[in-house]
């Protein structure tokens, strides 16, 4: 089979007006309240949480060294988790929206698993993570495709988004995501296409810092097809030129995933961001 090639840009937004209404949200958002805002700059109205009602993703974790990944840490009460001493846990996600509140739009996530306030033991938190369901990381890089996406993410959230190409190729074994900025390539991910059954709620609390000041947000995940694999070739990372892959290669990342999910089909909200002290 061929591969498609599966590319979002960045586009002028239409205004509110112009734009077909968004369908009747399931089971999983109904019931979440949402609160509306003006967003002037995009001449529309902006929702919180946001709605994400048809998606796809895959993200492979790598273990990295302890040390390197705290100097990114903003945050001295940021503590990375460790797998064992001396080696963290760094995420790496795809994520194409194809239905939001905020239009379609690819995402590029790159993260520190990691505890707010007490350091952990090496391997428990993980563990827990595993058990539980909920993951915690903090957001060092978050590039999308759309302005209004980096608008959001950067105003509201304090998130370190930025406009880049986020391109996907799939075909009956892979799906390839290429990142790039200005025609330099940051790096590309390659995962396999498992097949994949409804799996229960994931949940996230992803961090970020606005004007020094920490920030949370809970992303909650609805897999509608989820698959996960501990195989080390289930997924591959290679690294370009662009300085964020300098900066990844300094933190001697694992030669292999310890951990790979691919989730094809899903529904997500992400809910607005709150102080530390709001936990």
């Amino acid at each position: 089979m061929s591969a498609q090639v599966i590319t979002a840009r960045t586009a002028p937004t239409a205004p509110m007006t112009d734009r077909e209404p968004q369908r009747q949200p399931s089971d999983f958002l109904k019931g979440i309240v949402q609160s509306e805002f003006p967003m002037e700059l995009f001449d529309r109205v902006g929702k919180l949480p946001v709605f994400y009602y048809d998606n796809s993703s895959m993200t492979a974790v790598y273990t990295a060294s302890t040390r390197q990944v705290r100097a990114l840490l903003p945050d001295p009460q940021m503590h990375p988790i460790e797998l064992m001493p001396g080696r963290c846990v760094v995420a790496f996600s795809a994520f194409e929206y194809r239905d939001t509140d905020i239009d379609p739009y690819n995402e590029f996530s790159i993260s520190f698993l990691m505890s707010y306030g007490r350091r952990t033991v090496p391997g428990m938190h993980l563990l827990r993570g595993l058990a539980s369901r909920c993951f915690e990381a903090y957001v060092w890089k978050l590039p999308v495709t759309t302005e209004i996406a980096r608008w959001g993410g950067v105003e509201l959230y304090g998130y370190p988004k930025f406009l880049a190409d986020i391109d996907f190729k799939r075909n009956a074994a892979h799906t390839t995501c290429t990142l790039s900025e200005d025609g330099r390539h940051i790096l590309t991910l390659q995962g396999q296409a498992l097949k994949g059954e409804a799996a229960k709620l994931l949940r996230y609390r992803a961090y970020s810092m606005k004007n020094g000041v920490p920030l949370c947000a809970n992303v909650y995940t609805n897999p509608l097809q989820y698959a996960q694999t501990m195989s080390p070739g289930a997924a591959s990372l290679v690294l370009g030129d662009h300085d964020i892959a300098r900066q990844l290669r300094a933190l001697d990342l694992s030669s292999s995933p310890l951990m790979y999910q691919y989730c094809p089909r899903n529904e997500l909200v992400l809910f607005g961001p709150r102080n530390l002290m709001d936990n």
